[in-house]
């Protein structure tokens, strides 16, 4: 690929690597399965979008935009746990014309009150979250680095991880702390781990010095950055026949505070409804 696709040029792709998940996947398998098919180049997908409000590239980005225009056109849907999937059109028909999916969404939101007109692609997509470009930003820019490194300590805590200590030597191959991953009761593993205040992506090369670093001194590896991982990057992580590396980006990381409840509070809007059989049947 020679330059950058349009989040319009990425919509047949991702289709097609919907047709090859089996009709459905997560986001990150998407993406995965678009840079696989169509062989985009680390180039292009070490391009961040908006690195002060994001850690999202380019490249998914507009493929955001892509998912939000095909869902619009009837093409794909998805559930509240991230799965995207393709709807019985999108099954039967598997290709689009570009254009009249731009078309057709654009008049569509037009009669939408609730829509905004005329999106572009400099617009944000509806699956974006705005908490998600506040707490990037929190973290990345107001936040210390220490603050960072607590929260980690934090957050391992909650996940099941006991003796989480964080050491934050200097000269030490950018190893931040240690803990003990405890899995079910039954088994657990010495894990160090970096942690990252980040705004770009993070190298090979850097998962190559944690690495060095780690070796001898634990069983696994953890990398937690507020940035995103470089292809090669995640490559080199889990590369055969060295020790395994498990990485973290800003997206992971955003999820999982969310998830625990750390700093990140989620309301949810009470419904009623009447269940006016059961009263009929007393």
């Amino acid at each position: 690929m020679k330059s950058m696709p349009t989040f319009d040029l990425l919509m047949n792709p991702l289709l097609n690597a919907l047709n090859n998940l089996g009709g459905s996947g997560s986001i990150d398998e998407i993406y995965d399965k678009v840079v696989e098919l169509e062989e985009i180049g680390d180039e292009f997908l070490s391009v961040p979008h908006n690195p002060e409000k994001s850690n999202q590239t380019e490249v998914a980005y507009r493929l955001a935009w892509a998912r939000t225009y095909l869902r619009k056109y009837g093409f794909l849907e998805n559930s509240s746990r991230g799965i995207w999937a393709l709807t019985q059109k999108g099954k039967e028909e598997t290709k689009v014309t570009a254009a009249e999916v731009l078309r057709y969404v654009r008049q569509l939101d037009k009669k939408n009150p609730q829509s905004k007109k005329n999106k572009s692609e400099n617009d944000t997509p509806e699956e974006v979250k705005a908490w998600r470009e506040d707490l990037h930003h929190l973290l990345t820019q107001e936040i210390s680095p220490d603050a960072f490194e607590r929260l980690t300590q934090r957050l391992l805590r909650e996940s099941g991880f006991v003796q989480v200590e964080v050491t934050g030597k200097t000269n030490d191959g950018g190893i931040d702390g240690k803990g003990i991953a405890r899995i079910n009761g039954l088994m657990s593993f010495h894990v160090i781990f970096q942690c990252k205040k980040y705004q770009g992506s993070v190298s090979s090369g850097a998962i190559r010095d944690f690495r060095g670093a780690m070796v001898g001194r634990a069983d696994k590896g953890l990398f937690i950055t507020t940035g995103t991982f470089t292809p090669a990057a995640i490559k080199e992580a889990s590369r055969d026949g060295a020790p395994p590396v498990d990485l973290i980006d800003g997206e992971s990381l955003a999820e999982k505070l969310k998830n625990l409840s750390l700093g990140v509070k989620t309301e949810m809007v009470e419904k009623v409804t009447l269940d006016k059989d059961w009263f009929l049947n007393l």
